[in-house]
């Protein structure tokens, strides 16, 4: 369905359809806010300067940035992904050379991993070109618009746990 133009009323929110037991405005929410958020991410993934390293791949690598030296499981953990997916992720990302692995100080059974140089500065080129194409984007808004979207993002990182 197209964006319902500026300063109309869309009442199909309210609409309660067939065999329905009623307008849920939650649901409702939910869904929305679900939409509205895959769709960006949608568009801000087709933004990124090397489309050969997918959302899941950069989250990884941005969360080692962020974070420094963790162990596969607490990489996992942090990415809220199950460890056999994590594996999966770590050897890509060691194949790209995108991060290293060392044997862990403590305890030489297990590994931690690093972010490498060149995993740094694609991050960064990445981060470059989607906040580019974003900013074009929210200078478009209005000055109301973008105070709304800067208290949405709040609520929002509140949703997500961060």
């Amino acid at each position: 369905m197209p964006p319902v133009p500026h300063g109309r009323l869309d009442d199909s929110a309210s609409r309660v359809p067939a065999g329905g037991s009623g307008f849920c405005f939650g649901a409702d929410l939910a869904g929305r806010v679900l939409l509205a958020v895959v769709r960006l991410n949608r568009r801000m993934r087709s933004q990124g300067a090397n489309r050969t390293v997918s959302g899941t791949l950069l989250s990884a690598l941005d969360t080692l940035r962020r974070y420094g030296a963790l162990t596969p499981s607490r990489l996992a953990e942090c990415e809220r992904i199950a460890p056999p997916t994590m594996t999966k992720i770590v050897a890509e990302l060691e194949d790209a050379g995108l991060i290293y692995r060392r044997a862990h100080p403590t305890d030489r059974r297990r590994a931690v991993l690093r972010i490498t140089e060149s995993g740094a500065e694609m991050l960064a080129r990445e981060a470059t070109a989607k906040e580019h194409w974003l900013a074009k984007r929210l200078a478009a808004l209005t000055p109301e618009d973008r105070a709304t979207l800067a208290e949405a993002v709040t609520i929002l990182d509140r949703l997500s746990g961060n």
